[in-house]
């Protein structure tokens, strides 16, 4: 079976990647916009630019199994899954794994739009679908501890709200059991980690690890778009993180489901262990 992977040169794509080789995975096929950022990965790669249809369909070729890692272009998401899928279906792939965003049928967060709008057409095309309806990676808030131990604070705007993230590593692991076990064609899966945190215990475990002082400051959303801003972040883009932390107050990233922890067979990363490995850089 051949196995390819979009966004292969990407975090989530290179854990992924290297899961399958350790699995012993033979046929994996790495398709990116850059192939050239993928030469050390060791397998083949392959163009596959979402924006030039016509290197979708050559990328597509012989493969069986397609995960489509979705695109880090936001506002565009929509169009570009719409054109792989398209691709896939006329380059015969019997199999999508698609990573969507938690609850999707219902999740609030104006992300979660191009994913809903992505799983419709995965519904209309006639392919074989999994769906990896990821949580927030931990990563998306811990990545930041560094500069809250320089300024002494998190900053947000998600109230108490409490945020079932796991790591980069952990939906990576689901996805390698996905594409290579059986029985998952056909299955959506609701993925978030075992223990919630809110951005207070984010704050209280940086200033725990590092020795400084670090408390969380909850802002108006519109405040914390003008923070995002000042660090560099287009306004739309500001204005929708911040708006995704409102959303975030009200539960939008809360779930009890254990899901992730009994598909990868262990429990979900600590808080803490993705703290730590955001401090040591």
């Amino acid at each position: 079976m051949t196995i390819a992977v979009t966004g292969a040169t990407g975090q989530l794509g290179r854990k992924v990647i290297a899961g399958l080789k350790a699995r012993g995975s033979q046929d994996v096929i790495a398709l990116a916009r850059s192939p050239e950022k993928g030469a050390d990965l060791g397998i083949s790669l392959r163009e596959a630019d979402y924006d030039r249809p016509e290197t979708l369909g050559p990328a597509l070729q012989g493969v069986d199994t397609l995960l489509l890692i979705s695109s880090s272009e936001v506002g565009k998401r929509a169009a570009q899954h719409a054109a792989i899928i398209e691709a896939a279906k006329a380059a015969g792939v019997w199999h999508v794994v698609y990573t969507s965003i938690l609850n999707a049928d219902d999740n609030p967060i104006s992300l979660a739009e191009e994913h809903r709008a992505t799983e419709a057409a995965l519904a209309e095309s006639g392919l074989t679908v999994t769906l990896l309806r990821n949580g927030w990676y931990t990563e998306n808030y811990a990545s930041n501890a560094p500069m809250a131990v320089a300024h002494g604070a998190v900053l947000g705007s998600a109230g108490e709200g409490r945020i079932s993230g796991a790591s980069r590593d952990d939906y990576a692991a689901a996805a390698v059991e996905v594409l290579t076990g059986q029985g998952h064609a056909g299955r959506t899966y609701e993925l978030a980690g075992d223990s919630a945190f809110t951005l207070s215990d984010l704050a209280a475990e940086i200033a725990a690890q590092s020795g400084a002082d670090v408390v969380y400051k909850d802002l108006p959303v519109a405040d914390y778009a003008k923070v995002l801003e000042g660090a560099g972040l287009a306004p739309g883009l500001a204005a929708a993180i911040a708006g995704w932390d409102a959303e975030v107050a009200k539960g939008a990233l809360e779930s009890d489901d254990t899901t992730l922890s009994r598909l990868i067979g262990r429990p979900t990363t600590p808080l803490a262990e993705v703290v730590k490995a955001a401090l040591a850089g």
